[in-house]
């Protein structure tokens, strides 16, 4: 059977396909549109598909949307409390009610009598439960809002899914930070990550306050009282410089959360006994908490799903309808879904555009090489991630042994200098470097210790608070990335490459190969890896 996944309502628009048991295609709009984010959570834009993340997934399949048995889309408007006539969040429910329609017309041929809605939430835990490694395990959604609550927890048994709680609007952990990510200067619904990263600069000195005004309830669930930000510290524009008060405001935040999450964790555990936990929601995208959960938190084992966010749920729906109509999709085992180009398709592009380039017998040999040169490279190799994190598919790679790579790295990509950048590193080495975090993380949602010894050798890669978000790399799953890092080592000594997305700022990641070749184009980076081909900038402009 045929089951199609639709993201549409609130942001992060995305289409996941699910063919025969397996997970065949799952893309953002983002990627195609070159829209961050694909569109603003608004009411005005809920009518907005993904057409194109969806027409492609058919394409990958080689089918129609006549073929299709049946479409999640990953909402319910009968779920949506009933508001007074002229409340714009009405127009939000409209437009759900008319998907059906809408979907039928970007895809001629579908009918709309296929068209299922899935609650929102439970979208979302169907990406953690459904899509994890683990049949039997606890699940927990945490986002910013549904279609009436913002909260949900549960656990799945033999791949059903049994609801324990779930917090009603108002209350929403992911809203009070989408406030302070706002009052901050930052673009809500978008920059939150910003914010964590931010919290390593300053001390929880609000933290007591904040404990008073955001709790967990007996019942499972929470309490958030409306919060004047102004009485911690101004709000900021953007682009005006924060202060220590900005920063103590972010680090007390991001503790509570990480308390109250806790809390909802232990409550859960206490329901359930399970030792496995799942996690989605875009809550779920705060590496910090990730990690305390696992270090201080009652399961033994934590699972997040890459594409925790809404985009997620276009997956989620498509995985609880193949579960409800008997014919349940294997667990998710990459993040690699999205397109892929064969050799000849790049080299063809790289023809049409008449730029210089190479074909090395050891691409990895080669760009290790000039990675060990302190050269950025830029590395496009495979199907693009689904998700908001480059796991080296879509990459920017640097030297992590110059402090100023971080800065360089900044620069090229247009961003804010306190924000870290990432490293990847083999999973049999990760142990000997890093601390604390799970072995392996092959998804980059989780924080890990750097160790002492490895902290003066890995600047460009140690935050702040001397830790690291980390991507292990498997020579089964990642042969050629792993080859890359083993022979980069070989070189330097260092069992560690700087990773972060191939974009810059405000654009979305690198996805087909005109993408590469204009980033390529406008930032500083030396080096273009487009599959087996490299094009380095000093040829490009001197021919």
């Amino acid at each position: 059977m045929r089951f199609l996944g639709i993201n549409a309502i609130f942001h992060d628009p995305a289409a996941a396909l699910i063919v025969d048991g397996k997970v065949v295609a799952a893309a953002e709009e983002e990627r195609f549109s070159r829209r961050k984010h694909g569109k603003r959570p608004l009411p005005f834009s809920a009518w907005e598909l993904p057409e194109q993340a969806a027409a492609w997934c058919l394409r990958e399949a080689g089918i129609g949307p006549e073929d299709i048995d049946a479409v999640a889309y990953s909402y319910d408007p009968a779920l949506v409390e009933q508001r007074p006539d002229g409340d714009w969040e009405d127009l939000r429910t409209r437009y759900a009610v008319r998907a059906p329609l809408f979907l039928s017309t970007a895809l001629p041929g579908l009918d709309p009598a296929k068209v299922r809605y899935v609650p929102h939430h439970i979208a979302h835990a169907a990406s953690a439960g459904l899509a994890s490694p683990w049949r039997d395990c606890a699940v927990l959604v945490c986002d910013g809002r549904g279609e009436d609550v913002s909260h949900l927890a549960g656990r799945y048994t033999g791949g059903e899914l049994e609801v324990l709680a779930a917090q009603r609007l108002p209350h929403s952990l992911g809203l009070m930070y989408e406030d302070v990510t706002e009052h901050l200067g930052f673009l809500r619904s978008s920059d939150e990550y910003k914010v964590m990263a931010l919290a390593s600069y300053g001390r929880p000195r609000f933290l007591e306050e904040l404990r008073d005004l955001v709790y967990a309830t007996d019942d499972g669930g929470f309490h958030v009282t409306p919060i004047e930000w102004s009485g911690y510290a101004k709000a900021l524009r953007k682009g005006e410089p924060w202060t220590d008060d900005h920063a103590d405001l972010a680090a007390s935040v991001q503790a509570r959360l990480e308390e109250v999450l806790l809390d909802l964790a232990r409550w859960l555990h206490e329901r359930t006994g399970e030792r496995r936990l799942a996690l989605a929601g875009g809550v779920a995208l705060n590496c910090v908490a990730n990690t305390r959960l696992l270090a201080e938190g009652p399961f033994d084992e934590v699972w997040v799903q890459p594409a925790a966010g809404d985009s997620g749920t276009a997956l989620g729906g498509a995985l609880h309808l193949a579960q409800a109509y008997g014919e349940p999709a294997a667990p998710m085992g990459t993040a690699a879904l999205g397109r892929g180009f064969t050799d000849e398709e790049l080299g063809a592009w790289l023809d049409v555009a008449r730029v210089p380039y190479t074909r090395p017998t050891d691409l990895a040999g080669a760009v290790a090489a000039e990675l060990a040169a302190d050269r950025i490279v830029a590395w496009f190799q495979g199907r693009s991630e689904y998700g908001p994190r480059a796991l080296g598919h879509r990459s920017l790679l640097a030297h992590p042994g110059h402090a100023a790579n971080t800065e360089r790295l900044n620069d090229v990509k247009g961003r804010e200098q306190f924000r870290p950048i990432a490293p990847m590193v083999l999973e049999d080495r990760a142990a000997d470097v890093f601390a604390r975090g799970p072995v392996p993380s092959p998804y980059m949602l989780f924080v890990h210790d750097v160790r002492p010894g490895w902290r003066e050798r890995l600047p460009a890669v140690v935050h702040v608070d001397g830790t690291a978000r980390i991507q292990t790399v498997s020579p089964a799953a990642e042969p050629l990335m792993a080859r890359v890092l083993a022979e980069f080592e070989a070189r330097t000594g260092l069992p560690v490459l700087v990773n972060t997305s191939l974009n810059t700022a405000g654009r979305p990641m690198v996805d087909d190969p005109r993408d590469a070749l204009e980033c390529f184009g406008s930032a500083p980076v030396e080096v273009l890896a487009l599959g087996p081909y490299l094009i380095r900038r000093g040829e490009v402009f001197a021919s």
